[in-house]
């Protein structure tokens, strides 16, 4: 309890421990600690194996602390009271806010079925070796020394074993089951993040820093491809050299900027009309404005369906720079929490997944 007391009292001060204000505001606190209790509780999901019965029930106990916060994040709707003598006064009743209502059982819903992913991974057939002893060659033989491909990149994580011939095929039917699930699972939750991300505002500090148009942002390949007559995202992702993440974040955050650019000038008026030749009749001119306004719509839209496609390639892509501004940035308590409980379900999911696929990998 006094632990407890010690968090809260640092969560309530903002990260601030001179006390002088000077912390972060209530949303980002709420927000960073969601993502360190996780990263404390389950790492990066290193084995496929139950998590120790204290540290899930610490897991389940501190986050039920901090989800607390929602049960006074409210909006009012009209009801109406009946009275003993059958007169119904109309009164405005309090129920938790849309979003929080909608998505957090959701969310609480795929926590629980994380959990129990992981724990039914009861005396399996496959175990792991650490890093260490497999290149010491314990095992005797020269192929089972060998490091398996998937591993190559991943020198941190133990390896998977399974038996010389393999996994049985019940083994390898309940792994696909499993996957598939926690699949599911993942896009759940990637889905509620996207859609509270979305309705986050964009910081100020963003717009200040884009480009001044999109194809200062896209770069004059893309640019010219994304508005050409034909369009087709895979065939330009096949095109561009997009062999690690880290190219792979640098080009989401460009198509992202061009996307808010497009339809930043959409939404608000052409300035440029006033400049405009005065030889041109005003509907021509509105002509020409309309014909604008649905070409940066579709410009947009294809921009985005690249950002889908390079999603879609990258499930593991971290967040872009637009998704960091409005979390630092965000200052309602509500969408903070289902942010980063979504945001720390989908690395959950996202690990699980990649567990399992490197155990089949292996049979």
């Amino acid at each position: 309890m006094k632990m407890m007391m010690e968090r809260f009292s640092k969560l309530l001060l903002g990260e601030d421990m001179s006390g002088c204000g000077n912390g972060v505001c209530t949303a980002l606190a709420i927000s960073n600690a969601i993502t360190n209790l996780c990263a404390t509780m389950f790492g990066q999901l290193w084995r496929l194996e139950p998590i120790p019965q204290e540290r899930k029930a610490m897991w389940r106990r501190e986050m039920e602390w901090l989800l607390g916060v929602t049960d006074h994040i409210v909006e009012l709707e009209p009801s109406s009271e009946t009275f003993s003598d059958g007169s119904k006064l109309e009164v405005m009743t309090c129920r938790p806010r849309s979003d929080i209502y909608i998505n957090l059982p959701a969310l609480c819903k795929l926590d629980n079925m994380l959990l129990e992913i992981l724990e039914s991974f009861k005396d399996t057939e496959f175990w792991y070796v650490d890093h260490n002893i497999f290149s010491l060659g314990s095992e005797g033989s020269s192929a089972f020394r060998e490091v398996p491909q998937r591993q190559e990149e991943k020198w941190w994580l133990p390896i998977p074993r399974v038996p010389p011939g393999g996994l049985s095929e019940d083994s390898r039917r309940s792994l696909q089951n499993k996957r598939d699930c926690t699949n599911q699972i993942f896009k759940a939750a990637t889905a509620i993040n996207a859609i509270t991300l979305t309705d986050m505002e964009v910081p100020e500090s963003y717009m200040r820093a884009l480009p001044k148009n999109a194809r200062a942002s896209l770069g004059d390949i893309v640019y010219r491809y994304i508005t050409s007559d034909q369009f087709y995202p895979d065939c330009l992702l096949d095109c561009l050299d997009v062999s690690s993440e880290h190219q792979a974040i640098e080009i989401a955050n460009r198509v992202e900027a061009s996307v808010f650019l497009w339809r930043k000038r959409t939404s608000k008026p052409n300035s440029s009309i006033h400049t405009r030749s005065n030889s041109k009749s005003s509907w021509e001119l509105v002509k020409e404005l309309v014909t604008d306004s649905d070409k940066r719509e579709l410009f947009a839209d294809r921009a985005e369906s690249l950002l889908h496609c390079l999603k879609q390639r990258f499930p593991g892509l971290p967040q872009t720079t637009l998704d960091v501004c409005k979390i630092q940035f965000n200052k309602d308590v509500g969408k903070s929490v289902l942010e980063s409980y979504s945001r720390v379900l989908e690395s959950m999911a996202y690990n699980i997944v990649a567990r399992i696929d490197d155990l089949l990998c292996q049979s």
